[in-house]
């Protein structure tokens, strides 16, 4: 969650109602609240019917908020005596006797509520403010602990709360909206909750409502209430809502309520209530909040607001949260091990001995040492369960939990004796090691030992548990990588004193022992596990910023606030002039480029291959430059190796509060690149772990062992998938039909590329797309053009189906997307030598590209989707010709003209995805793309690469040519295109998936931009309405290599070779970089590919490159191509 699940607050008046407890089988109190809100005045009045369960006493104690008066208290009409005192937390006290025989009480009373937002501590969660409760004219915040509503001790509740407010406003509250009415110049809600519940909220403002039925049966409503319409943002949401409930549902058990609601709040907060959640302004348009937060608070329904949490001894709920949901998530994204990996890292790095304590005493977070204990730990432990039972007794133990302790509430021992039962093995001592104790265990190898006998490699391993305190019951995972194999030996070692030893009997060699390579232990990592990272800066008991005494007057300044903003008194602000050394006893940061100690920064960051010069930092992938970029880097201090070294270092000034703010929640990177005044992250990562304590190279005879990779380490499989919005199936049906041998290969003017073109205006009819052809009812632009082999004149076709806008005053605007279904039939016009005469599939080439085309059109179709501006799907014809397609609908389109279009997205070779991120080309057409898909990127897990040259050169051009901003995804090249080998059994149908789920965020934010893109393209790269762009000239050589788009220059550099090519013969591999040819420098793949076609079949070339930093030359026979 982002800022507490409720709230510190909150916390307190829990802690105060969890005293004494009860039996939670006794009836439950119930209120019927009616609530008059005057958000103006700040005031509300309110009159509650409480009804006490039987066997409650006659005397009842209640307390309400110090500003409110009781007006009056009757039972069965009877007026009743009350005692009144205050109280020391801003409430009054009240005690009174209900008549003999009666349960029911009417309080009736008024007053104000007012306390605004306030920032609250100062190590956590910058940026969050915090109330108990207030009423304003922005909207109404009431929490239990705000005391709106009488408190009565010991009592889970139900409740009725019917509430009047303005007309145009809306209450949220728990449970079931029954009643949403206007009543003359007041709007009437009522909700319902008869689920227990520990609280009731009230939450008003002037909401836009959207809603849509979910779950299996459809009987849960998706709720979102926005401050202001936006239809892109609640749909957004209400989908996403939709996916988890059904994910959840089948893992733990039927979704508790009858509604989950996202609900925008007037400042900025990450709650999560019972059936709905609240989340600031600025936090819901957080592309990453869908698949973080989000889920984490929709999961809280289950743990925490559905089985709530007895707190005697520790608060289970919320690391269970996070690893069903936060790790969960990594985990569905393969990326769960680097998660473990910086949950075990934040507690080396801020939970010090002083620091720690035992879950038993967890019930909230309230700074990174607590969040580190009470998260992190807690979800290690139920890895740590899960690993030991087993998935289907782990899952069945929650189930079974949820079940069981449904509206109740629970304890780490109730979760205890469940696993108990469901696993039917003992977890006591697991559970008391974990729980009961502070610390965690601290691993070491020690001795190794190999012995060869004539049959088998013998492996002796030495372990050592090397904290303070009596040894810890582990199962410690070892991954011992074997001479010749691919896939690592794994096995484990039960490990109960404090030095374990075990013997491994090999077939193969073993080269390297790791162990607890995928951090599936809760431990404290020693140091050189870890990288470098901002985290340990920010954790040091002791640190110091150092300030450059020579930078400009204006960046020195911004320095100062900043130090003056860090400033602690474990922080000692210095300037780089009164240093003789650096200090040895605390983590440094070093702020400026000026910094008179940065040369120890670049000593220190060298092993890492990143060189510091004075005006740039060369990280290898990213290039960070003085007069562009906000440059942050961390390093282990070269004098104290067990320190961490930071520098920080902008020549902007304004970038300065901005890094202020975001820099703590950037922890786990050990670099970061940023650029402009906001500042905007732009590159971001980890340094890789040089030389890990838990890793041991084995020795093979005389000398120091070689240092070897690690053999591969298969990952489990998820607990629980998020259900697709798009279906890999209907894909892959798709392609199979497109690159069949009955439409042999889609060649210009053929009738295989006329049946292809009838089955896209088929899909097209049957997703609801309408007409966007010719004619009117029409889905086709037709055209007449020469070409093919033998050449002859035919007619081409487009596809056009069109989502119409909803916005009348962006009449004619549209977003196109698109993708070209034709291919090279039998090789027309680009066969490689020896496959004239063959068919060409093209399965991915672009037979994926239009499958990805026809499912986004049916899902946003089906899910009802009114896009502000027209969306426009286009299947292209004669793409292999020259962009025949595209070209005549920039040309020809009149209802949506071309030049009235937002930007161009176009899906042309997508099929081989795999682990590879997702290539955008051409994003330096406009400012907007590479952030649009980033954005993209982090909503959907799916790695972005966003490329700013346009080498693709595919429809996109068309529209570029016409000043329109346009991209090309694309899932990267290989030896199979246009070739017979691009066949539709080598489609990755699952990364068609992923470019559909990235296309869809892209697609979505375009039809709803108000602004148009900012146009980077040059006057050079538009051509003249009506003008024809010639074709490049045709290779005719064939060297074999592929190109890695993603490098911009100097240079061409090989992605990839092609067997049995001139490439290979030569010894050219992936990574080099060409820098010359004969006497052509080479600037640039484009450099590259305009020599090549100057060159003859035969001709024999120099090449120079470079590999690894080395220049190097090499002679190359050219054949055909």
């Amino acid at each position: 969650m982002i800022g507490g699940r409720i709230g510190s607050m909150v916390l307190a008046w829990l802690l105060w109602l969890a005293v004494p407890m009860i039996v939670w089988a006794q009836p439950r109190l119930h209120h019927d609240l009616r609530v008059s809100l005057q958000p103006e005045r700040h005031t509300l009045q309110v009159t509650d019917v409480i009804t006490l369960p039987e066997q409650a006493p006659r005397r009842m104690t209640f307390q309400l908020h110090a500003d409110l008066t009781l007006l009056s208290a009757t039972a069965q009409q009877i007026p009743l005596e009350v005692e009144t005192s205050p109280s020391s937390t801003g409430t009054t006290r009240y005690t009174l006797t209900l008549p003999a025989g009666s349960r029911t009480v009417t309080l009736t009373y008024r007053g104000t509520i007012f306390q605004p937002p306030q920032q609250r501590g100062a190590t956590y969660a910058r940026g969050f403010r915090e109330t108990t409760g207030t009423i304003t004219p922005e909207g109404v915040y009431l929490s239990a602990a705000s005391f709106w509503y009488p408190q009565v001790a010991d009592h889970l509740l139900t409740f009725r709360l019917d509430v009047q407010l303005p007309k145009d406003w809306e209450a949220v509250s728990q449970g079931k909206r029954t009643q949403h009415e206007h009543r003359g110049e007041f709007r009437h809600v009522q909700w319902q909750a008869l689920q227990p519940q520990e609280t009731i909220f009230l939450i008003a403002a002037p909401f836009t409502v959207y809603e849509q039925p979910a779950g299996a049966a459809q009987d849960i409503v998706a709720m979102a209430f926005l401050r202001k319409p936006d239809a892109a943002l609640a749909h957004k949401y209400l989908e996403t809502t939709d996916q988890y409930l059904a994910m959840y549902r089948d893992l733990i058990g039927p979704y508790p309520y009858s509604k989950f609601a996202l609900v925008e709040n007037f400042w900025e907060t990450g709650y999560g209530m019972p059936s709905f959640t609240l989340l600031g302004t600025k936090v819901i348009r957080l592309p990453f909040i869908l698949h973080s937060s989000y889920p984490h608070e929709m999961l809280h329904n289950w743990w925490g607001n559905g089985v709530y949490v007895d707190a005697k001894d520790g608060n289970w709920s919320e690391g269970l949260t996070a690893y069903l949901a936060d790790h969960l998530i990594k985990a569905q994204r393969g990326t769960a091990v680097a998660y473990r990996r910086n949950t075990l890292q934040k507690y080396a790095d801020y939970v010090s001995t002083e620091k720690d304590f035992p879950l038993t005493d967890f019930r909230s977070r309230h700074n990174p040492a607590t969040e580190a204990v009470g998260y992190g730990k807690t979800l290690m432990l139920f890895h740590m369960l899960r690993q030991q039972i087993g998935d289907q007794a782990f899952i069945q133990g929650l189930q079974t939990f949820f079940q069981t302790f449904r509206f109740q509430r629970a304890s780490f021992t109730d979760l205890l004796q469940t696993f108990n039962r469901v696993a039917g093995i003992e977890v006591q001592t697991f559970f008391d090691q974990w729980i009961r104790r502070a610390g965690a265990p601290e691993l070491r190898i020690g001795e190794t030992q190999l012995r060869k006998d004539s049959e088998q490699f013998k492996l002796t391993v030495e372990l050592e548990q090397q904290q303070t305190g009596p040894p810890y019951t582990l199962r410690v995972p070892l991954a011992i990588t074997l001479e010749g194999q691919a896939e690592a030996h794994r096995t484990l070692l039960d490990m109960v004193n404090t030095r374990q030893t075990v013997t491994i009997k090999l077939d193969h060699r073993p080269l390297r022992i790791d162990v607890d390579p995928q951090f599936g232990l809760f431990r404290r990592l020693h140091r050189d596990e870890i990288p470098p990272a901002l985290s340990q800066l920010f954790g040091a008991a002791q640190a110091w910023i150092v300030l450059p005494s020579d930078a400009p007057d204006d960046v020195r300044q911004g320095y100062e606030q900043l130090a003056a903003q860090w400033q602690t008194p474990r922080i000692e602000v210095r300037w780089d002039r009164d240093l003789d050394a650096l200090p040895t006893d605390g983590a440094i940061w070093l702020f400026g480029w000026e910094n008179r100690w940065r040369s120890h920064m670049a000593q220190a960051v060298a092993p890492y291959q990143v060189t510091l010069a004075a005006g740039q930092a060369d990280l290898a992938a990213t290039v960070l430059t003085r007069t562009a970029h906000t440059a942050v880097l961390t390093a282990r201090h070269p004098e104290a190796p067990g320190q961490t070294l930071g520098w920080l270092a902008t020549d902007n000034p304004a970038a300065v509060p901005g890094l202020s703010r975001k820099l703590p929640h950037y922890g786990k990177y050990s670099y970061l690149g940023f650029s402009g005044d906001e500042p905007t992250n732009m590159a971001k990562g980890q340094w890789p772990i040089l030389q890990s304590p838990m890793t041991v190279h084995l020795s093979q005879g005389a000398g120091q062992p070689a240092q070897v990779a690690r053999a591969k380490l298969p990952s489990p499989p998820p607990l629980a998938t998020l259900p697709p919005v798009f279906s890999a199936e209907r894909m892959r049906r798709i392609v199979d039909f497109l690159a069949s041998a009955a439409r042999s290969g889609r060649g210009f003017g053929t009738p295989g590329l006329d049946e292809t073109a009838a089955f896209i205006e088929d899909r097209f009819r049957q997703a609801g797309l309408q007409p966007g052809g010719d004619a009117p009812g029409s889905y086709t632009q037709t055209w007449r053009s020469r070409g093919g082999d033998p050449e002859r004149q035919v007619t081409l076709q487009n596809v056009v189906g069109v989502i119409p806008g909803s916005k009348p005053e962006w009449h004619g605007q549209s977003v196109v997307v698109g993708a070209h279904y034709d291919h090279l039939g039998l090789g027309w016009p680009d066969a490689y030598q020896g496959n004239a005469g063959n068919i060409h599939p093209g399965a991915d080439d672009n037979a994926s590209g239009v499958a990805v085309l026809i499912e986004l059109a049916r899902r946003f179709t089906a899910s009802g989707w009114q896009p502000q501006r027209t969306v426009i799907f286009v299947a292209f014809s004669g793409e292999e010709a020259g962009r025949l397609g595209s070209k005549h609908y920039v040309s020809a389109a009149k209802r949506w003209p071309a030049q009235k279009s937002i930007g161009m997205i176009n899906f042309d070779t997508v099929g081989r995805l795999g682990s590879k991120p997702l290539q955008v080309l051409g994003t330096g057409s406009t400012y907007e793309w590479p952030h649009i898909f980033r954005g993209a990127g982090w909503v959907t897990g799916v790695p972005i690469q966003a490329i700013a040259d346009d080498w693709g050169a595919s429809d996109q051009r068309s529209f570029i040519e016409a000043g329109v901003p346009g991209v090309q995804l694309f899932s990267g090249a290989h030896p199979d295109i246009h070739r017979p080998t691009d066949t539709a059994d080598r489609i990755d149908a699952t990364g068609l998936v992923r470019v559909a789920t990235v296309a869809r965020e892209a697609i979505v934010y375009l039809a709803g931009r108000t602004e148009p893109l900012t146009s980077q393209l040059s006057p050079a790269s538009v051509s003249s309405p009506g003008a024809s762009t010639p074709a490049p000239a045709s290779r005719r050589v064939r060297l074999g290599t592929i190109p890695d788009f993603a490098h911009a220059g100097p240079g061409y550099r090989i992605g990839d070779i092609t067997p049995d090519s001139p490439a290979a013969a030569a010894g050219l591999q992936p990574g080099d970089v060409i820098t010359r040819v004969n006497a052509t420098p080479i600037d640039n793949a484009r450099t590259f590919a305009r020599v090549l076609r100057s060159l003859q079949p035969g001709d024999t070339i120099n090449i120079a490159f470079t590999r690894r930093a080395q220049a190097r030359t090499v002679q190359v026979s050219l054949t055909a191509r």
